[in-house]
């Protein structure tokens, strides 16, 4: 029966003509991939926008076009038993600024807007495990994120919600929110049918008022109507970081200039990567520059301002693994925001509650039709365990290349293996000699040899 069936399927698309032939589909599928065709299925179906979960599946250029330089003999490993320093200190200018054990954040994730509330407990409680803060987002304020969350980062965004100086006094930092990644200058309107049940409570709507994130702050009709905002809210919690949250556009220059005139302590950037709950694809796919360049043109605009030791940079969009995060922190970035990939940490094992007939999301998404199911002890043991590993790793790269802090890892520590990836990151070229050795690595390595580890006889 078999072969039966596989000779007249053979036959069948050998001798029926193209336009009959079912590899037709498949010849169309080289020219417009099945994404594509799902996609504007919906938008036949519905006849309205749809929203893509997730962010962007467009492939840019990335970080993979970089590699690190491993130390050998002209530069030496750091010997194993030296610790690596990762204490990382965010807005250092402000008056309290916001001291953190790891580099790695998680990224804002809004209560009701984006995520559950189980969701949002995790969060914390994973976050400050691991010693590292966690973000509201556009979401409301939950009582329980606070109190579980050892540094908290309060999301200044384009809602009535989350203002109250009772809740902005609770911050260890304040982001004002103009734009992210996959989300940027358009308003999102969420109708009551989508935010049922607390979430409406916290974020104070009437029973079928529709939340509304609009495209501009009401208090911001001018740029020059940040720097008020900014010491507003500086002196209305007194002192804590204050910094803004934009996505890359084409003049990321003009956008930071903006923001280094209001006097932030903290840019956080989102590259065009980046995801979200939900988007339209227009606006994932076809805004915003790549992360490595917003990263790059931001680390140059800021050193070219001489506020680079001033003002803190926190980068985010499509950064997955320790090699991302060390490759960004290496190019400029004081820290990186995890979003993601920390949500498939999260759910781990617990995604066997949803597949194969729904996607893992319904776990953690506040309309999700799973999020019951949800256990978030389990889920912050995971993401801590995902970060404590992340860590790890990016500590034995940090020996490897000869050095014993992550501060120390620079450009100068980077190859790029295409002239494209080179020129956006002022990386050096791989098939460009190593005409000297970097002054830093010689006083690097001149410190190590004097101490008493070389000395000593080493058992493997």
């Amino acid at each position: 029966m078999i072969s039966l069936l596989v000779h007249r399927t053979l036959v069948r698309f050998m001798s029926d003509r193209y336009a009959e032939n079912l590899w037709e589909l498949a010849s169309a599928l080289t020219r417009m991939s099945p994404q594509l065709v799902l996609e504007n299925a919906l938008r036949s179906h519905k006849g309205g926008v749809i929203e893509r979960p997730m962010g962007s599946p467009r492939k840019f250029l990335h970080l993979d076009g970089l590699v690190f330089s491993p130390a050998q003999l002209a530069v030496l490993p750091c010997p194993e038993d030296i610790p690596v320093e990762t204490t990382t200190v965010i807005g250092p200018s402000s008056e309290n600024p916001l001291v953190l054990d790891i580099p790695l954040l998680i990224s804002a994730m809004g209560c009701g807007v984006g995520v559950s509330e189980q969701t949002k407990i995790a969060l914390a409680l994973g976050a400050t495990m691991a010693g590292t803060a966690t973000n509201t987002g556009e979401g409301g304020f939950l009582p329980e994120e606070r109190k579980l969350a050892k540094h908290l980062i309060i999301q200044y965004h384009s809602g009535k919600w989350t203002k109250s100086p009772e809740i902005l006094k609770q911050a260890d930092m304040i982001e004002i929110h103009f734009g992210q990644g996959a989300s940027v200058g358009a308003p999102s309107l969420i109708p009551p049918e989508y935010l049922q049940g607390r979430a409406r409570q916290i974020m104070g709507l009437k029973p079928e008022e529709t939340a509304v994130l609009h495209s501009r702050h009401e208090e911001i009709q001018e740029p020059s109507d940040l720097k008020n905002l900014v010491d507003h809210l500086r002196t209305l919690t007194g002192g804590i970081p204050i910094g803004v949250k934009i996505a890359a556009s084409g003049m990321i220059e003009k956008d930071l200039q903006v923001a280094l005139d209001a006097g932030v302590d903290v840019i956080a950037i989102d590259g065009g990567q980046a995801g979200t709950k939900g988007s339209l694809p227009i606006l994932e796919d076809d805004f915003g520059l790549p992360t490595v360049y917003a990263l790059s043109r931001a680390v140059r605009f800021l050193e070219q301002s001489g506020q680079r030791e001033k003002v803190s940079l926190i980068i985010g969009g499509g950064l997955f693994t320790p090699g991302h995060f060390l490759k960004a922190l290496a190019l400029g970035a004081d820290a990186v925001y995890l979003g993601t990939s920390v949500l498939f940490a999260m759910t781990h094992t617990q995604v066997t509650k949803t597949i194969p007939w729904e996607p893992p999301t319904q776990l953690v998404f506040y309309s999700g039709s799973h999020k019951e199911k949800f256990d978030p002890a389990r889920a912050s043991l995971y993401l801590s365990n995902f970060l404590n590993s992340c860590m790890e790793e990016i500590k034995i790269a940090v020996r490897a290349l000869g050095k014993s802090s992550i501060k120390e890892v620079n450009k100068s520590d980077l190859v790029a293996l295409d002239d494209l990836t080179a020129k956006v990151t002022g990386v050096q070229s791989a098939y460009e000699p190593a005409l000297h050795v970097h002054p830093s690595f010689r006083q690097k390595s001149s410190v190590l040899a004097s101490r008493p580890f070389y000395k000593t006889k080493i058992v493997r």
